[in-house]
This record gives structure tokens, sequence and C-alpha cells, in this order.
């Protein structure tokens, strides 16, 4: 097991002993073994839905604990094949994606049409497989911020897809196109069966004020999620939150004082635990983003990033670049120290 203390160094003290007051976890609906069963079967998903989305969770190192590792590869598109890829080239090649989800013990991959288009038929009855729907294109100029719909709902499904995944810039200029669309396109995939995993992004230049950029913020990005359930989204992908305060920032909007001390504090774990919060209570499944690569110091901020998820009472990360930006060897390595944080009892709930 891996030694999160030591990894979380002058932190550990900290961020393994913080309680949450503002919102307890007596409030929250927890991960565990039985979620599907607990939370999910009540719902108007279908059979077909609970059945792929306990697939989900019954698959790898986290199997059968409610938690989720999940492994997305869709930067070849939203930051260029060489920006993500040149690394490590090997990664040009599809079926290393994959492998590398199932050597390092993930719960399912997320990627391309076109990387498991390739690899549908070797690898659909391996590993869950979770298709990105959209994408930003970013080789037009100037650079826009939108997502393109690069495929069918039932083309996902055609591939043997156990979910599917979207990303919404909410607060952009084209957000209420990509809430129609991705709204409809998971309905759709419910109606076939299929779970859905929500990339809730906030994108909009008048959220940067003063240099600092509130698009990770938890009160912003609370708001993201809460809109983002809202349209049955089985699974919230979200920026793990490194502030508070942005609606009082960017002066727009209604939010409530509350919000900045008495519900929640100016600590990580309560920043993502408002995230979790507007999840419904945590009902809806909460997943961090693993963030960039920044070399050496990958390990202790993955782990750092579970830590906080896990405490705040998330569902898992979902990282990519600092797994597949490395040698196959270190990705599993990095990938199980996530996984190890989900697996250690002694690290609780907040």
């Amino acid at each position: 097991m891996t030694d999160i203390q030591a990894l979380l160094g002058d932190e550990a003290e900290q961020l393994l002993t913080y309680e949450c007051k503002g919102i307890p976890k007596e409030d929250l609906v927890l991960p565990g073994s039985d979620i599907v069963d607990r939370v999910y079967r009540d719902s108007d998903r279908s059979p077909q839905v609970l059945r792929n989305l306990q697939a989900m969770f019954a698959a790898g190192r986290l199997g059968g604990t409610g938690y989720l590792s999940i492994l997305p590869v869709d930067q070849g598109i939203e930051h260029s094949g060489a920006a993500s890829f040149a690394p490590n080239p090997r990664y040009f090649d599809p079926k290393n994606i994959v492998e590398l989800a199932i050597e390092g013990g993930c719960n399912a991959v997320a990627t391309t049409f076109g990387v498991l288009g390739l690899c549908s038929r070797i690898y659909a009855h391996r590993i869950p497989f979770i298709v990105k729907l959209n994408h930003n294109e970013m080789l037009s100029y100037p650079t826009t911020y939108d997502q393109i719909m690069y495929g069918s709902v039932e083309e996902a499904w055609n591939l043997g897809a156990a979910g599917v995944g979207a990303t919404i810039y909410f607060g952009s200029a084209e957000s209420h196109r990509q809430i129609v669309e991705v709204s409809e396109a998971f309905q759709q995939a419910h109606e076939l069966g299929m779970f859905t995993v929500l990339w809730c992004y906030l994108r909009n230049p008048d959220f940067k004020v003063d240099g600092v950029n509130y698009e990770d913020s938890a009160d912003l990005t609370g708001q993201a999620n809460h809109m983002g359930v809202t349209i049955e989204a089985d699974i919230i992908k979200q920026k793990q939150p490194t502030k508070n305060g942005g609606y009082n920032a960017v002066n727009f909007g209604k939010t409530s004082k509350l919000v900045y001390g008495e519900l929640v504090a100016e600590n990580p774990i309560d920043w993502t635990r408002w995230q979790v919060v507007n999840n419904y209570m945590g009902r809806i499944g909460l997943i961090n983003s693993g963030g960039e690569s920044k070399g050496a110091s990958d390990l202790a901020d993955a782990v750092r990033t579970a830590v906080i998820n896990k405490r705040a009472g998330g569902t898992g990360l979902i990282s990519g670049r600092k797994a597949f930006q490395r040698p196959m060897a270190e990705g599993v390595e990095l990938l199980n120290a996530i996984q190890d944080v989900y697996l250690d009892d002694s690290v609780t709930v907040a």
C-alpha cells in the first residue's frame, strides 16, 4: 500500500484529521458497495443502466467499494496529439491506452470514438468503456471554447460502451446549445441502457478577475454540478476547487453568505464537500479530475487530490495525463497509488 502520510508531507495531519462542520458527513449519501441498490435502483434508470453502472462499480481494484478510478484519454483532441502523447509516444497506439487502464486496475476507460472503434472487439468485455461524445476542437484559429459532437449515442452503443461522457462549458456563450445537445444525448443513452458521465466545466473569460481564475472556485463549480445532475448525469466529473468566492469576485448571479464561512470553511476538503452537496448531497457521485502532469510531484499531487475527494465524500478520481505521460509501469504505479487512498480504511470521510 502507498505511504499516504509520507506523500502528503507537511499537510498530512491537517488533511487527514480535518472535520467538516458546516455540512456534516451524516447528512451525505456516501459511496459504498451497495450504491447502485441504495441510490440508482429507485430512480428512473432502466435495468440495463443499472447493470452497466454495477459493472463499472464492480470492476478493477476498487471493485465492490463504491469508489471509482477511471482513466480518461481524450486529450489528443482537446490539447493536440503532440501535447498529449509526445512525452510518451507509445500512447498514440489506442491499444496501449486500454491496456494501461486494465493493468492499472481502473474501473473504466473513457476515451474517443476513434480509440474505442479500433479496440472494442478486443477489450469491450474486459473493461467498461465510456465513449466521450463531444470535444473542443483546437486547430481552428483564433481559438474558441466550444464542444462539438464527434459521433452519435447509437454509435457508442454499437461499440459496446457501458456509458457515455460529454462536456458542457457552463458559462460560455455556447453553453445553452451544449446543455440541450447533451441532455438529449443523455436521455438517448439511458434509453439504450448506458450510464452518463458529465465533464462539468466552466469557461468564461470574465471568470478571471485581477489575475485570479475562478473557474475552479467551490461556489461556481458547485452550481455547475447542480445543473449537471439536473440533466440526469449519473456521475459528475469536476475540477477540484482551489478557492471559494467566485460569485463575489465576478459580481453576478445569486448566492448566499452562508457559503462563505458557516457552511463552507476555508479548507480544500470543505470546498470539495460543497461540490458533493450540489450533487444532490452525494446521491450522484463526484469524481475529481487529476489535472495536468507536472513531473516529479505527480504522485504526491494525485494522492493529495484523492485524499481531499474521499474525505469530502466524493466517489473517486478520473486521472489521465499524470498516468499516460510516463512509462506504463510508472503510470500503473500512479493509478494504484490513487486507488490505495480509497482502499485505506484509515482515510475516513471528514
